[in-house]
């Protein structure tokens, strides 16, 4: 009798436990996991919380709407096709200009991630241009990236086929991928090849024959030069039958799509990109195939996926805490939110992004960004420690600025901006009162590596806080 009424109640704790509130450690792991950094505020709101309460308020603030202007341009399309009688001076003017907007277009981005209300939705937004990736490299429209970003952040919560329907589509995606260039009879495979091994199926999942067959059906597929939208080219498109993924007919690139997010494995391979995302780096392969399912079940709906994934017990799991490492933009954005700084221009950080790997808008390949221990080796992890530790002797060297010049050289405006960052210390250490040993908790997401006693306080405390190994995980 004893032993039965012990068997019921260890698997009654699960239910438990999902019913009581998360407390402080649990709050602050969730906020760390999906947003750029917790503050103390909403880890003590949140820890009164059940699982289910603050994952559900989480999704609940996500939203499309931005509160930084885009730049001015983002609806002035420049055909290429101006170039065609330009003179050398001419196209080097337009390089210029491109790769100008192209500057101004990261950084109303980290903007954006600096200033919103919802940075969640601004992590997965950055996830989905690491999914489906496109580069300025390649694209060498700004305005084009622009369009695409948009179009990332509409569906970033949505339905993970009427996503991939519209990228697959999307004039950016078109360029970056050949997809102008494939036409009947001599049909381009990269889009075809990446469709399945980065979007939906992943390596080892489908044949060569597959690959040259989807090509066929993806032919026609095209941009308008003039206005830079997705255009059909019907006499370019191979009306034959296709066989691919053990079906046949006459398909064309909506219906292979359709086939793709037909096939299980495709919930699984984004689920478990998902879940390197947010849980661990080791995706557990039946709670992969849980999730999936429910995925696929509520038509690849992207929050029940991601709510799923918070929910996990894997989610909270002790060994599962401090396992992921912070990337470039996870680093910058999250001190920079975490701490409070009132910053100027933003030049700076995006050429700190960029120096630890991380240029927004121009990933490094068509795989994007490796994620996970790529981002850090020796050389990285210095540069990553000497950021920080020029982030916070900034507030040393700040001095009152004269008025900007009218027209002021790239290298005057970045000196300007490495200047104008404040950090409002005494303001900030308010939060702390109970002392050391909750700011530590706030500030690292594991034990610091330095197990030596400190007996430093204020900003020289928080300085060993930043550059403690421990700071670099998440």
């Amino acid at each position: 009798m004893l032993k039965r009424l012990f068997v019921f109640l260890i698997a009654l704790l699960p239910a438990l436990a999902a019913g009581a509130p998360m407390g402080f450690d649990e709050a602050r792991h969730l906020l760390n996991r999906t947003s750029f950094a917790a503050n103390v505020e909403d880890i003590e709101s949140f820890a009164k919380l059940t699982r289910a309460q603050a994952v559900d308020q989480l999704l609940a603030w996500t939203s499309g709407k931005m509160i930084t202007p885009p730049p001015a341009w983002v609806n002035e399309f420049e055909s290429p096709r101006r170039l065609r009688d330009a003179s050398e001076e001419e196209r080097k003017a337009f390089q210029r200009q491109q790769a100008e907007k192209g500057a101004e277009l990261r950084g109303w981005w980290i903007t954006e991630m600096l200033t919103t209300p919802s940075p969640l939705t601004e992590k997965m937004v950055l996830f989905w241009h690491n999914h489906f990736v496109s580069g300025l490299q390649k694209v060498r429209s700004p305005v084009l990236m622009y369009r695409q970003n948009q179009l990332l952040r509409k569906h970033a919560f949505g339905y993970f086929g009427d996503l991939l329907h519209e990228v697959s589509k999307d004039p950016a995606m078109v360029v970056y991928l050949d997809g102008a260039s494939n036409r009947k009879g001599k049909p381009n495979e990269n889009f075809a090849r990446e469709v399945m091994e980065l979007f939906t199926l992943g390596e080892g999942h489908y044949s060569e024959q597959d690959v040259k067959e989807a090509a066929r059906a993806f032919t026609g597929w095209s941009i308008d030069p003039d206005s830079g939208e997705y255009l059909f080219r019907r006499p370019a498109h191979d009306e034959g039958v296709k066989t691919l993924l053990g079906r046949s007919g006459n398909f064309d690139g909506d219906a292979v799509l359709d086939l793709l997010l037909a096939q299980a494995q495709t919930g699984e391979f984004v689920v478990s990109k998902l879940w390197r995302e947010v849980v661990s780096p080791q995706p557990d392969a039946t709670e992969v195939r849980r999730i999936a399912r429910m995925f696929r079940d509520n038509r690849y709906n992207i929050k029940v996926a991601l709510r799923a994934l918070l929910l996990a017990d894997a989610f909270y799991a002790p060994q599962n805490r401090a396992a992921l490492i912070k990337s470039p933009v996870d680093l910058i954005v999250g001190t920079l939110r975490q701490f409070r700084f009132e910053t100027g221009e933003v030049t700076p950080f995006l050429l700190a992004a960029r120096q630890l790997g991380q240029d927004v808008f121009a990933p490094p390949n068509v795989k994007g960004w490796p994620g996970g221990e790529a981002w850090i080796n020796s050389a990285s992890l210095l540069s990553r420690k000497q950021f920080l530790e020029r982030l916070f002797r900034a507030q040393e060297m700040r001095q009152p600025l004269p008025a900007a010049l009218p027209g002021a050289s790239p290298r005057e405006r970045l000196v300007r901006a490495a200047l104008d960052i404040h950090f409002d210390s005494e303001l900030w250490f308010k939060q702390f009162a109970q002392g050391d040993a909750l700011l530590t908790k706030v500030v690292l997401a594991t034990e610091p590596a330095a197990t030596a006693a400190s007996t430093a306080q204020g900003v020289p405390r928080l300085r060993e806080l930043v550059l403690d190994p421990a700071y670099q995980l998440k």
